[in-house]
């Protein structure tokens, strides 16, 4: 029986620890704070270890906030690539260019 009770104290102090995460776990989740504080904790991370993994996220960033793509240089040029053209509607009698 003096064998059991040191297992029995690291079992019973893990399942503690366990029950505590998974508790704060649901807190977390249900305050709707988990993404930023998790997306910072990996920001820390990538910055410190991997300097070109920080960058690539800082890049892919500000391609996601851009509005229009940015034209490749194989692409022919086009005078009308800030315009949208609409499809003809029967109410307005045709198609018509409205800039951005």
């Amino acid at each position: 029986m003096g064998g059991l009770l040191p297992f029995l104290m690291v079992v019973g102090s893990l399942a503690v620890v366990m029950a505590f995460f998974t508790w704060l776990a649901v807190l977390v989740r249900r305050r709707g704070v988990a993404g930023s504080a998790f997306r910072s904790i990996v920001d820390v991370y990538d910055q410190a270890w991997h300097a070109t993994g920080h960058d690539s996220h800082y890049e892919i960033q500000v391609q996601a906030e851009r509005k229009l793509p940015i034209p490749s240089p194989d692409d022919p040029w086009r005078p009308d690539r800030g315009v949208i053209t609409r499809p003809a509607s029967p109410s307005r009698g045709g198609a018509g260019a409205v800039p951005r």
